[in-house]
């Protein structure tokens, strides 16, 4: 017998004895009711006195001393009796609770799609189960986008990786390579090297969003975004895309790390993914009790059931769609665990012209 099922046990006894101590102290209490009150009539009854014909007359009631003997044999009959009910009905109650405890075992052992259901009747123990079921239904949610994005990181990984390995063999298989070819492949060398680099100071940046806000500071958006565009600028006029604002004071309150991040890949894919003589527009406000940050930008023709797939990692349009492989599928990836974090809401649009508004709203910091 295991560990576990002696606790089980136990949790049974002590609930067994518990009820048959509220029975039988139940009992204790009738047989006092009705005993106390014939003792104090006996006593109270003069001595020489004569019995009341209820009593004295022959054949017909009970003596006071075999009522006595006859309530306390009750009360030694009732002990067993007490204990064999409340072990039954300790055992009616916790049976809900070894069904959860089995089906939690096999789902732990990696069987995540199993459910409790356990159905009716309406209790707490039932309210536990599908507390319980909720609880599994994230989890394998959240192991089956861990596998996919552990899949996708491999494969992301892995190509630069490959590049990089082919292209220093045939620069080592050359035997008549100069000083010039050799110096280029190792440029190229380089330039996948911080290929890779970006990719994992995103993946980290990522996995950083995600594990959540550990520093609430006062941030106002404005600013924010006032830097990411001050450093955007240059690689804006050289893609023929034109940066402009509208900020007014949004002041919330989250890591200000996390929130420049937001920023700065919601820009970065609005210039991104746009086309030459293009725009992006990049507004702040505050509305009531949430501060608002717009990100709108012209570019390809977004499908709308395509929308919410870019906000997974690695997602990204079809090739031919924007005609281009910029990036590696995170930044709204990013965007999207940010806003988690601090318990924003995000909402996107495709516009008929092309391109995405993509909206953050924030608690307002008072």
């Amino acid at each position: 017998m295991t560990c576990r099922q002696l606790a089980r046990r136990s949790l049974q006894k002590r609930l067994a004895l518990a009820y048959a101590a509220g029975v039988y102290a139940a009992g204790v209490v009738v047989l006092v009711f009705v005993d106390l009150p014939l003792v104090s009539i006996q006593a109270a009854r003069p001595q020489g006195h004569p019995s009341s014909s209820a009593i004295t007359e022959t054949g017909s009631g009970i003596s006071l001393p075999r009522l006595l003997a006859g309530s306390a044999v009750a009360l030694v009959v009732l002990i067993p009796v007490a204990l064999a009910l409340g072990w039954y009905v300790a055992g009616r109650f916790l049976r809900p609770l070894r069904a959860i405890t089995s089906t939690a075992k096999i789902i732990s052992a990696g069987n995540l799609h199993r459910r409790l259901d356990l159905g009716e009747p309406t209790d707490e123990l039932t309210e536990l189960g599908h507390t319980l079921d909720d609880l599994f239904a994230r989890l394998e949610s959240s192991f089956d986008a861990q596998r996919h994005f552990v899949a996708n990181a491999s494969h992301e990984l892995r190509t630069p990786l490959a590049g990089l390995r082919t292209l220093l063999e045939v620069a080592l298989a050359d035997p008549g390579a100069d000083a010039d070819a050799l110096r280029s492949a190792c440029q190229e060398a380089l330039a996948l090297g911080g290929h890779q680099e970006r990719l994992v100071q995103a993946l980290l940046t990522l996995a950083t969003s995600e594990r959540g806000v550990t520093r609430w500071d006062t941030v106002d958006l404005a600013h924010v975004v006032e830097g990411v565009l001050a450093s955007r600028r240059d690689l804006a006029r050289e893609a023929g895309i034109d940066l402009a604002e509208h900020l007014a004071p949004a002041v919330t309150a989250g890591d200000p790390r996390l929130l420049e991040s937001l920023v700065a890949n919601l820009i970065d894919n609005a210039i991104r993914h746009n086309h030459a003589d293009g725009h992006v527009k990049v507004t702040t406000q505050t509305s009531g009790a949430q501060v608002a940050l717009t990100v709108a930008n012209t570019g390809p023709v977004v499908p709308g059931d395509q929308i919410q797939r870019l906000f997974h990692p690695f997602q990204r349009l079809a090739p031919e769609r924007h005609g281009r492989r910029d990036g590696y599928g995170l930044g709204l990836a990013i965007v999207d665990a940010v806003t988690q974090a601090h318990r924003a809401t995000l909402t996107a649009g495709a516009r008929p012209e092309g391109g995405l508004s993509i909206t953050v709203r924030f608690a307002a910091c008072r």
